[in-house]
């Protein structure tokens, strides 16, 4: 744990109150920083500790835990600014080329000179623990990147997510975090926002919150099928979940009418065989995450056409909601509830609609007291007249799946959303689509090394390119070769360019590593 000096207290030796209290403390300079933030002072400067501290039923390998870490590096884009310094903390060493390769995507700015301004800090710990809690285990380490802040008053510290862990990085770091306050957590539970939008009377699915035993799920549904009879599917979430990966369905077809004989026995069977959205979840440790940490129990919204988007707003430290974004998510999993990708901006037909709520959404956190990013999730259903509905689904209070593609194309184009229009316009007013994927995965992609994936880009031209701002970026390359997986984000001027862009570096990459393992003639 943290160590003390010889004018105060050891970080253990604080309670969480004063904990508390020296992180509000922070805070308060935060409006300073913002004030001040990209203005080119000499001694700007960001630590981006991307820890991914939130609950999970299955913990990630380390390389897998790796990567995600590495989804944030597009903010090595931010050193175009020739005086910011940026700290990158990750659990292991990221490969040079990795940096070279995002480094290489900057204009204006010799890399040379960026990389200069980069300290990459790793912990040496490949644990599928939070970053955050294995810093803190290590003192000399937040000690050293404390002496790589050169003011503490114009830096702050960007986390992935926002709990306790990292209330307490920021306070043994000194410096303010831009990030929503811990505290705010429960607003973006699945419990906690199903109240929130219903205060709103934002419309949302059917359902009932604060459920911590199967014997509540059971109950719930039992409730939920006297509201509604014709009901033939379920959800059931835990409270943390993220990705979807929290998320079970339960089969209500063929039962009898509600409270009949046998109803709730029959319904305790469904449960006991619900499907759970991440393969391989075993009934018992679900059911004690349930018991835990709770969850809810909503209909699934079906019809003949629906879709999945969110949208992206921040809350900046003068309280002023910014909506930021509208994407149309991509979800695969056995009922389609697992995040893999999306489209941007959201569909015109519905992204002012689902905006309107969002804003009113991010008013009430700015009141609050809620900062930075977040994101809310829908489901919109197509009535027959073509007109769409849409009901709030969920409230990630953290970066997610659209947060870095986003990032990638504003700050390669220097462009911004523009709600009115649900458009996306470069600061050449030209219009920008992007198609994007954490997920991009084949057996045979294990393949590849590294290496080979920069030589696929140089050999295919699946480079970004600055001068028609179109092309494609890779994240996640990390845990390219132990598990076939891989991320990018294809940028084109309209939604089939995009698309193009995307199906293309796809088909170029499996074409590769198929050729990789075919098998060849050994050397005489």
């Amino acid at each position: 744990m943290i160590t003390g000096t010889a004018s105060g207290p050891t970080l253990a030796e604080l309670s969480d109150e004063e904990r508390y209290e020296r992180f509000d403390r922070l805070q308060e300079r935060m409006l300073g920083v913002w004030e001040v933030m990209r203005q080119n002072e000499e001694d700007e400067s960001v630590v981006v500790i991307p820890s991914v501290s939130v609950d999970r039923i299955n913990e990630r390998s380390g390389s897998l835990q790796q990567a995600y870490e590495e989804r944030l590096l597009v903010l090595l884009l931010l050193l175009r600014q020739p005086r910011l310094r940026i700290i990158y903390v990750t659990s292991m060493p990221i490969a040079p080329k990795i940096v070279e390769y995002y480094l290489a995507l900057l204009t204006e700015v010799i890399p040379s000179h960026a990389r200069a301004r980069l300290s990459l800090i790793s912990v040496g710990d490949a644990s599928p623990r939070p970053l955050s809690e294995k810093l803190l285990e290590r003192p000399r380490l937040i000690s050293l990147i404390r002496s790589l802040v050169p003011n503490p008053l114009r830096s702050h510290l960007v986390p992935y997510n926002t709990t306790p862990l990292e209330r307490d990085l920021a306070v043994a770091l000194g410096i303010p975090m831009y990030a929503a306050d811990p505290r705010c957590f429960p607003l973006g539970t699945k419990s906690g926002c199903r109240k929130l939008f219903a205060d709103l009377g934002i419309s949302h699915p059917l359902g009932f919150e604060n459920l911590h035993s199967m014997e509540d799920v059971i109950d719930a549904l039992i409730r939920l099928r006297a509201a509604r009879p014709d009901i033939t599917e379920a959800m059931v979430k835990l409270n943390e979940g993220v990705s979807g990966e929290g998320n079970a369905l339960v089969d209500l077809h063929n039962l009898g009418v509600p409270g009949s004989p046998g109803e709730r026995e029959e319904i305790a069977r469904r449960v006991q065989e619900m499907a759970f959205e991440l393969p391989g979840t075993p009934f018992s440790s679900y059911a004690a995450k349930l018991a835990e940490r709770g969850g809810i129990v909503e209909e699934r919204i079906t019809g003949v056409e629906l879709r999945s988007p969110s949208v992206q707003l921040r809350v900046t430290p003068f309280g002023d909601v910014e909506l930021l974004s509208t994407h149309d998510q991509v979800l695969d999993g056995p009922s389609g509830q697992i995040y893999v990708g999306c489209s941007f901006p959201a569909d015109s037909e519905y992204a002012k609609m689902i905006s309107a709520d969002a804003q009113q959404i991010g008013e009430r956190l700015a009141r609050e007291g809620v900062l930075g990013r977040f994101a809310v999730d829908f489901v919109v259903v197509r009535s027959d007249d073509g007109s769409w509905t849409s009901y709030a689904i969920e409230l990630n209070l953290r970066k997610g799946g659209t947060t870095h593609p986003f990032l990638t194309l504003q700050f390669l184009t220097d462009g911004w959303y523009e709600p009115a229009t649900a458009l996306f316009l470069t600061s050449s007013s030209r219009e920008k689509h992007l198609v994007a994927t954490d997920h991009l995965e084949s057996p045979m992609l294990r393949g590849l090394i590294i290496d080979d994936l920069f030589d696929i880009v140089a050999r295919h031209g699946l480079h970004f390119d600055p001068v028609r701002q179109e092309g494609v970026v890779f994240h996640m390359i990390s845990c390219l070769t132990e598990f076939g997986r891989i991320g990018l984000t294809a940028v084109g001027d309209t939604p089939t360019s995009a698309k193009a862009m995307y199906q293309k570096a796809e088909r170029i990459l499996l074409e590769e590593a198929r050729e990789s393992l075919a098998e060849r003639p050994l050397p005489a």
